[in-house]
């Protein structure tokens, strides 16, 4: 599959696709909750750490909760949006389009808005950093967008992450059942 501007992979790894370099959710202190790197741009985890660092520094006295604002850092283009107390940031390049990025951004932000069911914060993120990363995994491979519609995004996450039958809107039990279990056949086999 190529991306959503392109007809085939061969074609986009041409210069034509849009390409994201990084993904990165930190909480209002700058530490990370997920993050995902799809450039070589910080090959070690201290030059992301200081990456990630220099972004939140930049951004952290901005007002992006309405709509996401657009920033550049290190010759790279990053567009960004908060909720509480998360703060969501997509890295393209300095030749890249911001509107792709920002529509890049608002999938992500919806998506997430949507796992969550609107409790968009620092703890439920924790609790639910599978559904996160594998959100992450639905719409960016490689550095190249598959997919921007956080209904289908989220839709996809929740057939992964639970039984193919059972709704949305009982995963939350789901996941609890699951863990209760896993917790008392941990306690009866001590």
């Amino acid at each position: 599959m190529g991306c959503l501007r392109c007809f085939n992979m061969q074609f986009c790894l041409q210069e034509s696709c849009p390409k994201i370099k990084n993904i990165l959710l930190l909480d209002s202190e700058g530490k990370r909750v997920a993050v995902k790197y799809y450039s070589d741009d910080w090959p070690t985890n201290s030059a992301k750490e200081a990456f990630e660092k220099g972004v939140f520094t930049k951004t952290q006295h901005t007002n992006a909760r309405t709509e996401a604002e657009i920033t550049m850092l290190e010759n790279n283009i990053i567009v960004y949006k908060f909720i509480q107390d998360l703060h969501f940031f997509v890295t393209g390049g300095e030749d890249e389009n911001e509107l792709i990025l920002a529509t890049v951004l608002q999938g992500f932000f919806d998506a997430v808005g949507l796992l969550l069911r609107g409790n968009v914060d620092k703890k439920e993120a924790l609790e639910n950093l599978d559904l996160i990363l594998l959100c992450l995994d639905e719409i960016v491979d490689g550095g190249i967008t598959l997919e921007n519609d956080a209904n289908v995004i989220a839709g996809k996450v929740a057939s992964n992450s639970m039984d193919a039958g059972a709704p949305l809107s009982e995963q939350t039990i789901t996941q609890a059942l699951a863990t209760a279990r896993e917790h008392l056949t941990r306690s009866l086999l001590k």
